[in-house]
């Protein structure tokens, strides 16, 4: 395996910057990464991830959303509907490198937004959510403490680190059906949901899952957290990923 380093426009314009994990002899498909809110392509989640599946016969791209990371842009002026378009420029990026048919997987907020991009993308075969929410208004709850800064925007501290947003980025999650997207989505999905997540609950799994239409599946992750920090629970995750796969690109 080989790793690259790609940059492509964003939403914005801005150049966004991402790692294409090549698989030794000819790939058996591709798969677009997304990451989770205020997070990076370089959470063990995300990379833990591609280099399994790239080890697993599968090209990988892992990126930084707009303002994120290694990527350039303003993030406190980002919004929802910015990843979503983010990641429809990903998933060009990515068939452009000649790698298909392709899938996508997303982690927790970036799961919201593959949900909403996948059914943009015609290229796109199978879907994973891993640890998502069932509407992307579910991050509203990190504003409840939120500081009021200048030129309209607020400022939350998320694990520990502050960022800036804007104070329209709630009322844009809202601007977003994220059900109908699942019922429409006319792709086979899994969603993997660890039971006890304490970020973002199994029940909101269990809501993507009852909105989807077949084919279909809802895995419950034992023993594991929101990050799959644990290394058996992320290599657990990573079977069924790699298996699903398999089964639908």
């Amino acid at each position: 395996m080989e790793t690259r380093t790609l940059t492509f426009a964003g939403s914005t314009g801005a150049e966004l910057q991402g790692v294409l994990h090549v698989p030794d002899g000819d790939a058996r498909g591709s798969v677009l990464l997304a990451h989770c809110f205020t997070c990076s392509k370089d959470l063990h989640t995300m990379t833990r991830l591609a280099n399994g599946l790239a080890d697993g016969g599968y090209a990988v791209l892992r990126f930084d959303f707009t303002g994120l990371g290694d990527s350039q842009g303003d993030f406190a002026t980002s919004t929802i509907g910015n990843d979503v378009r983010d990641l429809v420029l990903a998933a060009t990026t990515l068939i452009d490198q000649g790698y298909g048919p392709c899938g996508m997987l997303g982690h927790s907020l970036g799961g919201a937004a593959t949900l909403l991009a996948a059914g943009r993308i015609h290229t796109v075969r199978s879907v994973v959510t891993l640890g998502a929410p069932s509407s992307p208004a579910h991050v509203e709850h990190l504003f409840s403490r939120a500081e009021e800064l200048d030129d309209d925007r607020v400022k939350v501290t998320i694990g520990g680190r502050g960022f800036e947003v804007a104070k329209g980025f709630l009322d844009e999650l809202d601007e977003h059906d994220q059900s109908g997207a699942v019922a429409a989505l006319g792709r086979p999905l899994l969603v993997l949901h660890a039971v006890d997540d304490q970020v973002v609950s199994v029940e909101e799994g269990e809501r993507i899952f009852a909105a989807a239409t077949q084919p279909k599946a809802f895995l419950p992750l034992l023993e594991a957290d929101h990050l799959l920090s644990d290394r058996s629970a992320a290599g657990v995750a990573l079977e069924h990923v790699l298996r699903w796969f398999d089964a639908t690109l």
